[in-house]
C-alpha cells in the first residue's frame, strides 16, 4: 500500500518513476542505462573533437616552455638562439682549425647547418613583428661580423677558414655575407608564417650545400651547358631543397604557423626545381650561388604561394 501511495495521484493516475520503461523487461533501468550510454557517447564525441582540434591549440613552445610575458619570451628566445648559433659556429671553427674535415667540406657543413638550426628556434619567439625583428638580430649580428672580418678590422682565423674557399678573409664579403643577409631578410620580411621564408632558407642552406658536397664527390658527368656543374649535383640540390622544405612545412604546421597542403608541397617542388636550374647556369658561377639561389627562391615562391 505504501508503494501505491507514492506512485499514485488523487486522480488515480500512476506516476512513472525516473528511468521507467513499461515495454522493457527491466522497466526501471532501461532509461537510466540509455542516459548513461548517451553520456559516454557525448564524452567520446568531445574527446574525438579534441583530437581533431589539436592543431588549434597554442604553440607548445610559446604556451608552456616560456613565460607568458611576450617581451620576456623574446628576450629569452633571442639569447638562447644566439647561444645555439654561436655554439654551432664554434664547433665548425674548431674542426677547421684542427683540420678534422676537409676545408671545402667544412665550409659546406657550416653552410648547411647554421641557417637550418636558426630556423628551428623560430617557435621560441612570440607572434608578431617584434618576434621577427628580435629573431633577425641573430643573423644580423653575423652580417656585422662578416664585414669586420672581411675588411680585416677583426682577426679570427678559425672563422675565416671555416667559411672561405682559400682562407682569404676578403671572401667573407661575398658568399658568407650574402648568406647572412638572406636569412636576416627572410626572417624580417616573411617570418615563420610564410612558405616563402621556408623555401628561400631551405634551398639556400640544404639545396646549395648538398649540391656542392654531392657534386664534388660523385659529379663525373658534367652538364652540357656548364662544365663546372654536374648532373648529380643539380639533382641533389633540387632533392635536398625540396625535402628540407617539406620537413619545415610540417614543423611549422605543428605549431600552427602555416597549414600544410598539397598545393604547398607542389609549390616547394617548383621552387626547388627552379633554383636548381638557375644554380646550374654559368651566370651563377660568375655571380655567387648565395645570391642567385635565394633571389630565385623568393621570386618563384612569390608566384606560386
Amino acid at each position: 500500500m505504501a508503494s501505491t501511495r507514492i506512485f499514485s495521484s488523487p486522480l488515480n493516475l500512476k506516476l512513472k518513476p525516473p528511468g521507467f520503461d513499461p515495454h522493457s523487461p527491466f522497466p526501471y533501468f532501461t532509461n537510466s542505462l540509455s542516459l548513461r550510454r548517451s553520456k559516454w557517447e557525448t564524452i567520446s564525441f568531445r574527446l574525438t573533437n579534441n583530437r581533431k582540434s589539436r592543431r588549434d591549440l597554442p604553440p607548445p613552445a610559446a604556451a608552456h616552455m616560456l613565460p607568458e610575458n611576450p617581451v620576456v619570451v623574446d628576450v629569452f628566445a633571442t639569447a638562447f638562439t644566439g647561444i645555439v648559433a654561436l655554439s654551432s659556429l664554434r664547433v665548425w671553427e674548431e674542426t677547421a682549425k684542427r683540420r678534422l674535415v676537409d676545408q671545402n667540406l667544412n665550409r659546406k657543413l657550416v653552410h648547411i647547418s647554421i641557417g637550418l638550426v636558426f630556423m628551428l628556434c623560430w617557435p621560441l619567439f612570440s607572434s608578431g613583428y617584434r618576434g621577427a625583428v628580435l629573431a633577425a638580430l641573430v643573423p644580423g649580428v653575423n652580417i656585422i661580423r662578416m664585414l669586420l672580418l672581411g675588411f680585416g678590422i677583426w682577426k679570427d682565423e678559425g672563422t675565416v677558414k671555416s667559411m672561405s674557399r682559400h682562407g682569404d678573409h676578403r671572401e667573407l664579403l661575398k658568399g658568407p655575407l650574402y648568406y647572412a643577409a638572406t636569412i636576416t631578410l627572410a626572417c624580417v620580411v616573411y617570418w615563420r608564417t610564410s612558405p616563402v621564408a621556408v623555401a628561400a632558407i631551405c634551398n639556400l642552406c640544404a639545396g646549395d650545400g648538398f649540391a656542392d658536397v654531392v657534386g664534388r664527390r660523385f659529379g663525373t658527368i658534367k652538364l652540357p651547358y656548364n662544365r663546372n656543374k654536374s648532373i648529380v649535383g643539380s639533382i641533389a640540390m633540387a632533392t635536398a631543397g625540396f625535402l628540407t622544405s617539406l620537413v619545415f612545412m610540417y614543423y611549422f604546421s605543428y605549431f600552427g604557423y602555416i597549414r600544410e597542403s598539397r598545393k604547398m608541397v607542389l609549390g616547394f617542388l617548383i621552387v626547388s626545381l627552379a633554383t636548381a636550374l638557375v644554380e646550374s647556369l654559368p651566370v651563377s658561377s660568375k655571380l655567387d650561388d648565395n645570391l642567385t639561389v635565394p633571389l630565385t627562391s623568393i621570386f618563384v615562391a612569390r608566384l606560386v604561394f
